[in-house]
């Protein structure tokens, strides 16, 4: 499961490492909607929630599905500015189109998603998959992407609303020792690339990320095999702080590729019998089922959307869910006529720390 780079054409000095306010703003807010993935900022992520006006905590809620499971594209910039407000002056030049896709890629909760027939917001047989697939995540999931494809520039008008919102309410706050942090994390990166080659700067980045022994490609261990070409707009690198353990990836046609990288720097459960830690062990081990644990972690799914996710058949999936569940890894939640099948965190954190950094990378 990689996502290959191709630098064929590009210029080294287009690979580059910068800090973006939006980038860390979003994933701010993806600890928010997820802080079961991060539990160093539980406590920041409780003060923060506490602390919130009630209608802005409700306009995070209904638009969570951009940084939840994972982050729109357009939420990690390939160009990043000094300043938020001009990161969202650039996003607010973004065509409606392209918007559109990439919100609804993280509503429907796909990052292999196309539509039926064309663009969702002119083909009426892409807007009713995208509906559909909105319809079996979810009621609040069906409600804004509903919105989105009826008025694309209210919704975008709103969603800006709210990040300036949050940036009034804790970002500006947190983002001068963010940036100050993140800005050294550049310079360091800068100069060992300068002094010792991009290999031996990539090796700082994540163990998850190389150059091949080409020097033609990047490798990215992620969730997907898929690839893309950065040609001469080439790659940007950027730091995060509240990203950890995440390595976010920009790599949709039309947008140029960026790399969110983690930036470097209780209580004691009850103890598990060896026979239930070996028969989680066993059911990870699968190839397929590992697949699927990766998928899950990033949020709940139906048997149906893992199937048509994995090219697999949905009997195939339910096979491989039975095994996990017995194996007391997954939860279940019915709602309505759709069954959807989430990763027990908690439980796989207690295997070991990096097993649960390999699946929600």
């Amino acid at each position: 499961m990689t996502l290959r780079i191709d630098l064929t054409g590009t210029p080294p000095e287009r690979i580059r490492f910068a800090v973006s306010p939006l980038a860390e703003l979003t994933a701010m807010l993806h600890v928010l909607a997820s802080p079961e993935h991060h539990p160093p900022y539980a406590g920041w992520a409780a003060g923060v929630r506490a602390g919130l006006r009630p209608e802005l905590a409700d306009r995070l809620h209904e638009a969570e599905f951009l940084w939840r499971s994972s982050r729109a594209d357009f939420l990690v910039p390939a160009r990043p500015r000094a300043t938020l407000a001009a990161e969202l002056d650039d996003l607010d030049r973004i065509d409606d189109d392209r918007y559109v896709r990439a919100a609804l890629i993280t509503t429907c909760g796909s990052n292999r998603l196309t539509f039926a027939g064309g663009s969702p917001l002119h083909d009426p047989d892409a807007r009713t998959d995208a509906l559909d697939r909105a319809q079996a995540r979810g009621p609040r999931q069906e409600a804004f992407a509903a919105r989105l494809l009826a008025d694309p520039r209210a919704v975008r008008a709103r969603v800006r609303d709210t990040l300036e919102q949050c940036a009034e309410a804790f970002f500006d706050a947190e983002w001068p020792a963010l940036a100050a942090r993140l800005g050294q994390d550049v310079r360091a990166k800068a100069e060992l690339a300068r002094r010792q080659g991009l290999p031996a700067a990539l090796a700082e980045v994540s163990a998850a990320v190389a150059l091949t022994p080409d020097g033609g490609s990047l490798v990215l261990d992620k969730l997907q095999d898929n690839s893309t070409a950065a040609g001469a707009a080439g790659v940007t690198f950027l730091p995060s702080v509240f990203g950890h353990p995440h390595l976010v990836a920009v790599h949709a046609p039309g947008w140029q590729p960026v790399v969110q990288y983690p930036a470097p720097g209780g209580e004691h459960a009850a103890t598990v019998p060896l026979d239930a830690v070996r028969l989680r062990l066993d059911a990870l081990a699968h190839p397929v089922r590992l697949r699927l644990v990766r998928s899950l972690a990033r949020g709940p799914h139906t048997t149906s959307e893992l199937a048509r996710a994995w090219d697999l058949t949905a009997p195939e999936v339910s096979r491989h869910l039975t095994v996990l569940r017995r194996a007391g890894l997954l939860t279940a939640h019915r709602r309505g006529r759709y069954v959807h099948h989430g990763l027990d965190l908690t439980v796989t954190a207690a295997l070991g720390a990096d097993l649960l950094a390999a699946v929600l990378r």
